[in-house]
This record gives C-alpha cells, sequence and structure tokens, in this order.
C-alpha cells in the first residue's frame, strides 16, 4: 500500500459528546495512511460541532476521553472534503540552520577567535626553533577547515562501513599515489597507510599488528635522542610510554663520550636481547643513521628493522640524507616536521616478494617468501587501534605532498640544512657546547650542563623572549624528566624564508637568553618556582624580546597576513 493511499476498511472507534448535549453516538472514523509530502486530515461527520468538542478514544475496549478546543474553521463536516496543512516554517528552519551554521568564527565564538588571533600574532612575531614544528602553506589549512571533516570513512578505500565514500576513496587513493612517489617508491614493492593520527599511533599499530603482548622491541634510548613511542622506563623504572606497558623494550645508547650511537654495542645488545623488532630513528640526533649496520644486526638477531623518520622526513624525500627505504622492513613518520604537511602519522611498509632471509619469528611471516606486513598493519590501525580516519587531514597530506615532489621543495630542505649548518657553526664559535659537535640535519643539541644552565630554565627566560624551542635530555642526564639541554631546529624558520645570515643573528639572540638565564639564577637559584620570580619585569628580558619581535615581523608567514 502506498503512502498516498487509504486503505478502507480500516476504523477508529470514538464516541463523541458536545457540551450542549446529552446524548452520545458513536461514529466511525477511517484510519488512513497518507502521503507524508501533504498532510492530510479527514474527519467524518455530518453533525454540527459545538466550540467544545469531547472525544471517547475506544483501544481496547477502554474509553478515553480527549477533550480539545473546537476551531469550526479548522476542518469542515464534509466527509469527501479534506484539510491539506502545509509544511510548518519550511524557510524559518532553512533559516535556522543558516544562522548558527554558516556564521563566522568571530561571531559565532568570539571567545575562542580572540584566543586564535593571539596565537595568530605570538606566531608572526615570534621565532619558531622547536624542531618538530612548521608552518603550512594556505593550501593545507583550507583543506583542514574544509567539509571533509564531516564525512565518516572507517575502512579502506573500495571497503568502508558506510555508503557515500565515493569521493573520500578517490581522495584516499591519490594520497597514496603520491606519498609512494614523494619517495620514489615501486607500489608494487611497497605499500602505505596513510590513517594514523600520528606517528606514535603509526608505532603502536606496528607493534599491534607484527608483535604478541610482551613481545620484545629495541630502540634508541630517549635521554640519548630516541623516541618514547620506542618504549622509555624512567631511572626508577616506572613504565612511561605504551609500547613499554604492553610490550617489552630495551634500548640501546650513544657513546656518551662522542654522543655517536655505539654500533657495536648495539649489536651485543642486540644479539643477546633478540628483539622481534629493531627501530632506527629518533626524535633528537643530529647525525646520519647507519641504516646497513642496523639491517645487518636486525638479520643476525632475526628482527623486522623498523624506521621512525619522523624528523628527517622532509630530508629523506628531498634526498638530502641516507634513506632508510633502501634497508628497512617498515618506515614511519609524522607529516608535520619537515614534510611542512598537515598533524598526523604514516606507515610505509614492503609488500610482494621478500628481498632478504629474514629471521625465524613466526609472527613476522617467515615461513613464506612473501611480506605478509600489509594486511596485519592496516588491520591493527584499523579497527584494532582508530575509529574512522580524519579525511580532511588526508586531503591536506596530499596536498602537501604533491609539494614535496617538486624542485622548490629540494631547494627547501637544502636551506634547512644549511641554516642549521650556520647556526651550529655559530654557536660553536661563541664556545657553546654541541652534542656531536654539530649537525647532518636540520636540529642541534646545546648542553647547557657546561654554563650550569637546566634546559627548563633556559627554555622559559626564550618563550618570554619570544623564542620557542625546547629542552632535552642530555646523556648522562637524569632523563627526559631533567633535561640538561635543548633542541633547536631550523624548518620553520626557513619556511618564513631564512637564510644563513639570519640565524646568525638567531644565534645571538640565543646566547643573550643564555647570559639572561645565568644572572637570574644566580640571583634567585634554580629552582624553578623562585627562578620565575626573577624573570618578572626583567629589563633585560624586555629588550630581548622586543629585538626579537623587530626581527621576527619582517618574515612573512604562509596561510595568512598579518
Amino acid at each position: 500500500m502506498g503512502f498516498t493511499e487509504t486503505q478502507p476498511g480500516l476504523f477508529l472507534g470514538c464516541s463523541t459528546h458536545h457540551s450542549s448535549a446529552s446524548s452520545n453516538s458513536i461514529q466511525s472514523v477511517p484510519l488512513q495512511l497518507l502521503d507524508q509530502k501533504e498532510e492530510q486530515i479527514r474527519v467524518e461527520n455530518g453533525d454540527d460541532h459545538d466550540e467544545d468538542e469531547k472525544f471517547n478514544l475506544l483501544l481496547l475496549g477502554h474509553s478515553i476521553c480527549l477533550k480539545r478546543s473546537r476551531d469550526v474553521s479548522g476542518f469542515t463536516p464534509n466527509p469527501s472534503k479534506c484539510l491539506a496543512v502545509e509544511p510548518v516554517g519550511l524557510e524559518a528552519r532553512r533559516a535556522a540552520v543558516r544562522s548558527w551554521g554558516n556564521q563566522p568564527l568571530s561571531s559565532a565564538d568570539p571567545e575562542v577567535h580572540e584566543i586564535m588571533e593571539k596565537e595568530r600574532h605570538r606566531q608572526f612575531k615570534g621565532i619558531e626553533l622547536v624542531a618538530s614544528e612548521n608552518f603550512v602553506c594556505r593550501a593545507v589549512m583550507e583543506a583542514l577547515g574544509s567539509h571533509l571533516t564531516n564525512k565518516y570513512s572507517e575502512g579502506m578505500p573500495g571497503a568502508r562501513y558506510y555508503t557515500g565514500n565515493q569521493n573520500i576513496d578517490q581522495i584516499e587513493l591519490l594520497c597514496y599515489e603520491r606519498a609512494l612517489a614523494a619517495f620514489c617508491l615501486d607500489p608494487e614493492k611497497w605499500g602505505v597507510n596513510v590513517q594514523p593520527y600520528s606517528c606514535t599511533s603509526a608505532n603502536f599499530a606496528v607493534y599491534t599488528g607484527l608483535l604478541l603482548p610482551n613481545d620484545r622491541i629495541m630502540g634508541l634510548d630517549s635521554p640519548s635522542g630516541g623516541h618514547m613511542s620506542h618504549g622509555y622506563y624512567t631511572p626508577g623504572g616506572k613504565k612511561v610510554s605504551a609500547a613499554s606497558i604492553f610490550f617489552d623494550s630495551f634500548p640501546y645508547k650513544v657513546n656518551p663520550q662522542t654522543g655517536y650511537i655505539d654500533y657495536d654495542k648495539l649489536e651485543e645488545r642486540a644479539v643477546d636481547y633478540r628483539p622481534k623488532i629493531l627501530i632506527c630513528g629518533g626524535s633528537s640526533y643530529p647525525r646520519e643513521w647507519d641504516y646497513a649496520r642496523f639491517r645487518h644486526i636486525a638479520d643476525k638477531c632475526g628482527a623486522v628493522l623498523m624506521c621512525d623518520m619522523a624528523h628527517i622526513s622532509g630530508l629523506v624525500a628531498a634526498k638530502e640524507c641516507a634513506s632508510p627505504f633502501d634497508y628497512c622492513d617498515i618506515v614511519t613518520s609524522t607529516t608535520h616536521k619537515s614534510l611542512r604537511g598537515p598533524r598526523g602519522g604514516i606507515i610505509f611498509y614492503r609488500k610482494g616478494t621478500k628481498l632478504r632471509k629474514q629471521g625465524m619469528h613466526q609472527s613476522n611471516g617467515d615461513d613464506s617468501n612473501h611480506y605478509d606486513f600489509e594486511e596485519k598493519i592496516n588491520f591493527a590501525v584499523f579497527p584494532s587501534l582508530q575509529g574512522g580516519p580524519h579525511n580532511n587531514y588526508i586531503a591536506a597530506l596530499a596536498i602537501a605532498l604533491k609539494q614535496v615532489a617538486t624542485p622548490e621543495y629540494k631547494a627547501y630542505m637544502q636551506q634547512v640544512k644549511r641554516n642549521a649548518q650556520a647556526l651550529a657553526n655559530a654557536l660553536l664559535r661563541r664556545k657553546c657546547r654541541l652534542v656531536t659537535g654539530g649537525t647532518d640535519n636540520h636540529l642541534l643539541l646545546w648542553d647547557l650542563t657546561a654554563l650550569g644552565l637546566t634546559g627548563r630554565n633556559y627554555e622559559k627566560v626564550c618563550e618570554m623572549c619570544e623564542i620557542t624551542l625546547n629542552k632535552t635530555a642530555i646523556f648522562g642526564d637524569n632523563g627526559a624528566l631533567s633535561p640538561g639541554g635543548v633542541r633547536i631546529g631550523t624548518p620553520a624558520m626557513t619556511t618564513r624564508g631564512c637564510v644563513e645570515a639570519d640565524f646568525e643573528t638567531m644565534a645571538e639572540f640565543l646566547l643573550r637568553a643564555a647570559q639572561i638565564t645565568v644572572n637570574v639564577q644566580r640571583e634567585y637559584g634554580k629552582l624553578q618556582k623562585d627562578f620565575i620570580k626573577g624573570l618578572q619585569n626583567n629589563k633585560d628580558i624586555v629588550d630581548l624580546r622586543n629585538r626579537v619581535e623587530t626581527f621576527a615581523s619582517q618574515f612573512a608567514m604562509p596561510g595568512y597576513d598579518i
């Protein structure tokens, strides 16, 4: 039966009472199914009605009395007539949606807008030296703030849990193609997953897909420059990262005299510990990685070799450093550091026929001649660890990866390296101590212990002077919770157009901030709550801040104008 048809023979029994009449009359009112587009009311009644009317509804033998005020103009006594009720306030409903849905941020939420504008000006007026930060282009911003955030897309392209994803599939597949092209990878030999929310999520997805709980992983120690997502315990034995909570982690370290990775001890430890995943890559290591040596060690102990190239992925794409893809089985990365894309993670994995003899761990698929990472990793990302991917992020990443494949991006990464060298040399000339004595990439580590300073206090002084960098552990510290140095990176200010001479000027600012820190610490002590008191209304800080803001405001910001 269609919605526009009525079905004869269905009746609802009602007893109708009029306030001016003493008699009751049972009437049959046809029960009808009506077209939803045109609401209709049919009333069978041949009598006149008073203003007050009662209806007794007979339901399963029980009478239910309903009383309403009679609106004579609202019905017709002729049963053949019907009253059409127009949809009420359609334009009003549309206007209501527009009123909240199309307001600019400044009108919809002035409070948040004001805070965001403050942050915009902070970025413009300050010197950004955090090695893990960068500035994205306007096209990436537009994709991140687009309607793509509305769509739910759990699953993989062509295998979603929701319909309506045909356009989303095209975007994600395009992102796959561009990711492989950016790193010159053969799609027959490499696959990629672009859905992880961060590199930490990507790393944990690899562990989840390839390992069982309490299986062993081995990565660079955090105070040596490693990342906590590779496993980290405090000196007291507390498990800090989920990688150490759900899996057994055992670190390798740098040589305390040189700051370089001690590959001989690494090999000795790995052969004894026999991890199922050996991890290369870190967050605060300023030198090249010997991937060939890692491959040799991984094969010797039967481990899958994984690289977390989060910090150097831009250099890898531009061929300005050694590539982990020549030796590793799995490569993970963030996408917002030197890649200059949106904030997220990515996983590359080998597929097809194996190139070399792997270890004998069954979980690594070593009983086969083919890599089996693809299904395990994709399943670990979804549904094991994440829900729907952030489609706006994936579109923004595709945009950034298109830029990565250009000659202009290669020139950018070359300038990043030159700027890092210039900054390192400027600090060395001023008798500053750098871990490993310099840098091969985009970052450098300044050991402040020689000046008697802590990274935390120096970082705070720099922040008050509109210079952002971050404290970092130096090998021999009490760990990441009590760092003795700072990590300094050049990608963000290079993005704004700075060159070697500009980083010479920044070196002067950094040294002046160190002198202020020494003076305040001498008078107020190292304890931070006392130290901060000495920063209030400090004329030296005000003077340096003014110099920094004048300097930084010369350079343009990508994505918006001030």
